[in-house]
């Protein structure tokens, strides 16, 4: 249960119908004394008084499920036996009566994902198979996907479909369709904070400084972003390992192409994992694309297109099909990450570009195209001095991506000091004489670097 409420005694009783707490002077009485004992973190002497409001007054105060939750998990962990298991079967009705009493305040998917947990954290305790986990999960995810968005419930989700499918006890397909259905959530969650944290780093960009309100609000999308793409999704990937490579791929989807070449959700999902596992290169994925498109053109599937193509009108398709502007971002980058793998450097960059226009607070495109100026530095340079030079450039382009992408920070850093290793040192431009000259840099990489001056 997500503690939505900060109290404070005074703000206990904000909004309290005050008649009916002078009636009920015992509830008033012991409130105000659970919560002094909450505060001071004394669980157990808070027990009995959180008791007496929770059984006579349950729609007294949302303090009854907000700090009754910390007492319960108090009682949790210092129990055992019987004992304990009473006490989380008391939590999860706890859950139950703080939406069945403040309906408006706790939606149905985070209790029932809170239910969830609650479970899989005691599963021994509770004598709990996967198959149950799984279905209580699964509980959250049909009745309030919306609502269903905590980052370790939605990892459990996954790893117990996973699990149910080397038990023999789920399908491929399901197990597929599984981490798709997660994922789409995640990428949900990760847009609606993005948008967020785009506004932030549009007023950093035009050289705002953030107050300190704001810049809490910044770090917090950030750690919420981060927590899905550097952690719940590779976790997932991770745990999908090779139950999902093209050699399995290939054969289950070849097995449902007729069964299921008409239906639109199982196309794109087709395509995305063949092109996720790398298995782009075989007929099937081709006969996936197409066929997907035919009866629902989509910016996938014109990217796709262009990807096996090479043809610029399914690019243009791509754009014009996808209003999104964080869609095309990621389009964007997907592009110019495939352009990078095969040494495309001056059009992945131009693309790597058009892709933080869009999605200005995502500062990978600034590391990637460092990693390209650095790999480039023996090639663009009519000196050793003026190649080992690029590495200056290489290392102020990593430190951009730091400073508007705080997720980011210790990687640039890092990268930036690796750089800077590579460059020319102080003896070498006082050998040079060449001290706050600008070098201009050939090649596809085009730009100018001005030598540190010693």
């Amino acid at each position: 249960m997500k503690t939505k409420i900060t109290i404070v005694l005074a703000a206990l009783f904000v909004g309290l119908n005050m008649s009916y707490a002078q009636q009920d002077e015992e509830c008033m009485n012991n409130l105000s004394i659970f919560d002094s004992y909450v505060k001071s973190k004394k669980y157990d002497d808070a027990y009995e008084p959180w008791k007496i409001v929770r059984n006579k007054c349950p729609r007294f105060n949302r303090a009854i499920y907000a700090h009754g939750e910390k007492i319960l998990m108090h009682k949790i962990k210092n129990s055992s036996g019987a004992d304990q298991v009473a006490h989380i079967n008391d939590l999860m009705l706890l859950y139950d009566q703080s939406r069945e009493n403040f309906k408006s305040k706790y939606d149905l998917g985070e209790i029932l994902e809170d239910k969830a947990n609650l479970a899989y954290k005691y599963k021994k305790e509770l004598g709990k198979s996967n198959q149950e986990l799984y279905d209580k999960f699964n509980e959250a995810y049909t009745k309030d996907a919306k609502n269903f968005t905590n980052p370790k419930a939605l990892y459990t989700y996954f790893s117990l479909a996973v699990d149910l499918f080397d038990a023999g006890k789920m399908p491929a397909q399901d197990m597929f369709d599984k981490y798709d259905d997660v994922n789409e959530i995640i990428e949900g969650i990760v847009e609606t904070n993005t948008v967020k944290l785009n506004k932030y780093a549009a007023k950093e960009e035009a050289g705002e400084t953030l107050s300190k309100k704001d810049a809490k609000r910044k770090s917090s999308y950030e750690s919420y972003i981060d927590a899905f793409d550097t952690k719940i999704i590779p976790s997932m990937d991770k745990k999908l390992g090779d139950r999902a490579t093209c050699d399995v791929l290939i054969p289950l989807y070849q097995k449902s192409f007729e069964e299921k070449k008409n239906d639109k959700v199982w196309l794109q999902r087709a395509m995305n994992r063949m092109y996720a596992k790398g298995c782009k290169e075989d007929p099937l994925f081709l006969k996936l694309v197409e066929q997907k498109n035919s009866i629902q053109p989509t910016a996938d599937t014109a990217y796709y297109l262009y990807l096996l193509t090479g043809e610029q009108k399914y690019f243009d398709q791509t754009l014009e099909l996808q209003p999104d502007p964080l869609k095309k971002a990621k389009l964007y980058k997907k592009l110019a990450n495939e352009l990078k793998s095969k040494g495309s450097y001056g059009k992945a960059r131009q693309y790597y570009m058009e892709s933080m226009k869009l999605n200005p607070s995502d500062g990978s495109p600034y590391i990637a195209i460092a990693a390209m100026y650095a790999k480039s530095a023996n090639n663009c340079g009519d000196t050793n001095f003026n190649k080992r030079a690029v590495f200056w450039l290489a290392a102020s382009t990593a430190e951009k991506a730091g400073r508007i992408d705080g997720r980011l920070k210790s990687a640039a850093s890092k990268s930036a000091a690796s750089y800077r290793a590579s460059a020319p040192s102080k003896s070498d431009i006082f050998t040079a004489g060449n001290s706050g000259q600008t070098i201009k840099i050939g090649c596809w990489i085009g730009r100018s670097v001005t030598v540190p001056s010693i």
